[in-house]
C-alpha cells in the first residue's frame, strides 16, 4: 500500500551494536538517542549529520535497559551485571557504578525532577536513588517474584511496576507503601508506564496483549489484542492519544486511545521488538529489536486530527463502504482486536531515500577516572 503524508516514515536506521538492541531512549532535546544492547554496551546517537556516536563498554554482561536525566546531562543504564551505572554522554564517557541489587537489574528510571532515580531487579525489589549524592535510598519488596520494570508518574508521586508474579502494582512514594495492585491470570508483565497525565498506566504482556488500567477508578479501561506474539515494550505519545507498542511478532504497532483501535502495523525489523519509544516531542519515535538495528521514524500521523485520520484510512481501506467505528471511549473494557483494518508499513518496499546511517563510532574505553564529582555536577543541573 503506498505512503500517505499522514503516514509514519522510516527516515534512518543506526548499525553498531553487535547484539540484540535492549532499549532506546531520546534525549530531552532530541538531539541524542541512547541504546542498550546485549553486547555490555551503551551507545549515544547524535542525529547532527555527520556526527560521531559514542560507545560505551563498561559493563560485564548484557546491558538492560539506559535512560537520560530529564536534563540530558548523564545518562543511567542497567545491567545483567547486577549494577546500575552514571554516564556523561559525551567522549570522555566518564562514569559511576552503583550496586545494591544481588540479581539482574531490569530497568531504570528518573523521577522527572531528575533528584532521583529508580531500579528494577530479578532479586524482586524495586530500588530508590538519590541522584546527587549515588546513595541508595530504600527498597520496595512486596513483589514476589522478578520485577521487569517500574516508572515514576510524570508528578514523581506514584511508581508503577510490574513482575513475573503476574501483578502490575502502584505504589505511593511518600509512605513507600503498595496501595493497589491489578491482577493478571493469564500471564505476567514485560512493561509498565503511566499516561502523560498520570491518570493510567499501560502493560505488555507476555500473552501478546497491551492493557489500559484507571488508576483513579482501578478499572480496566481497554484491553488490546493486535499482536501475534509476546509484547516487549510500549511508549505514549506526549499527547496521551497515541500508544506505541513492540512485540517479539517483529512488528511495532501503533493505537489511537481516542478511537480505541490499532492504526498502523509496522515493519523494518528482521527479528522481535524490544523496545520502542516517542521522543520528547512527539514527533520522532524509535524502535530496537534482536536484528541489532535502531529504526528512527518520524511520526507524521500526529499532526493531523484523529478524525482526520481516521476518515483517510476508511478511504484507504475500504473504499466502497467504511466500517462503522464503535470504540470511541469505550465505556467497558471489551477486547480490541486486529480483525480490523490497518495501514501496513514495510519500509524496505518503499521507493523514498530512507537514510542508512552509520555513522563513525567512538569506542569510548572504560578506564577512564571514576568522577564522581563531574556527576555530582551534572546532577544539580535541570
Amino acid at each position: 500500500m503506498a505512503s500517505a503524508l499522514e503516514d509514519p516514515a522510516l527516515q534512518r536506521h543506526f548499525k553498531g551494536h553487535k547484539d540484540a538492541v535492549t532499549y532506546v531512549d531520546f534525549s530531552p532535546d532530541g538531539k541524542q538517542l541512547a541504546s542498550s544492547s546485549a553486547d555490555a554496551c551503551v551507545m549515544i546517537w547524535n542525529f547532527k549529520p555527520q556526527s560521531r556516536a559514542y560507545k560505551y563498554p563498561g559493563h560485564k554482561e548484557a546491558v538492560t535497559c539506559v535512560q537520560f536525566s530529564p536534563s540530558g546531562h548523564l545518562v543511567a543504564s542497567s545491567s545483567k551485571d547486577r549494577t546500575v551505572r552514571l554516564w556523561a554522554p559525551n567522549i570522555k564517557g566518564e562514569s559511576s557504578v552503583l550496586k545494591a541489587h544481588t540479581a539482574v537489574v531490569r530497568c531504570v528510571n528518573f523521577s522527572s525532577d531528575g533528584h532521583t532515580f529508580i531500579t528494577a531487579s530479578d532479586d524482586k525489589s524495586i530500588k530508590a536513588w538519590n541522584l546527587h549524592r549515588q546513595r541508595f535510598l530504600y527498597s520496595l519488596t512486596e513483589h514476589t517474584n522478578w520485577v521487569r520494570c517500574a516508572r515514576f508518574s510524570p508528578d514523581g508521586r506514584l511508581i508503577a511496576s510490574c513482575s513475573d508474579d503476574k501483578t502490575v502494582r502502584i505504589w505511593d512514594i511518600t509512605n513507600r507503601l503498595c496501595i493497589n495492585t491489578f491482577v493478571d491470570y493469564k500471564g505476567h508483565s514485560n512493561y509498565v508506564d503511566f499516561n502523560p497525565m498520570g491518570t493510567c498506566v499501560a502493560s505488555a504482556g507476555v500473552d501478546s496483549t497491551v492493557k489500559v488500567w484507571d488508576i483513579r477508578t482501578n478499572k480496566l479501561l481497554q484491553h488490546y489484542q493486535v499482536h501475534n506474539a509476546g509484547v516487549n515494550s510500549l511508549s505514549f505519545h506526549p499527547s496521551g492519544n497515541y500508544l506505541l507498542t513492540a512485540s517479539n511478532d517483529g512488528t511495532v504497532k501503533i493505537l489511537d486511545l481516542l478511537e480505541g483501535r490499532l492504526i498502523y502495523t509496522l515493519h523494518g525489523h528482521q527479528g522481535p521488538v524490544l523496545s520502542v519509544a516517542f521522543s520528547k516531542s512527539g514527533d520522532q519515535f524509535a524502535s530496537g529489536a534482536t536484528d541489532a538495528q535502531v529504526l528512527v521514524w518520524k511520526t507524521n500521523f500526529d499532526k493531523y486530527n484523529i478524525k482526520e485520520i481516521v476518515k483517510l484510512q476508511q478511504k484507504r481501506t475500504c473504499p466502497e463502504a467504511p466500517p462503522h467505528l464503535n470504540d470511541i471511549y469505550p465505556k467497558t473494557p471489551h477486547l480490541h482486536t486486529s480483525s480490523g483494518h490497518s495501514i501496513e508499513i514495510n519500509p524496505m518496499f518503499e521507493l523514498a531515500d530512507t537514510q542508512t546511517f552509520d555513522p563513525p563510532i567512538i569506542d569510548v574505553g572504560a578506564n577512564f577516572p571514576y568522577c564522581r564529582q563531574l556527576i555530582q555536577k551534572y546532577s544539580r543541573t535541570r
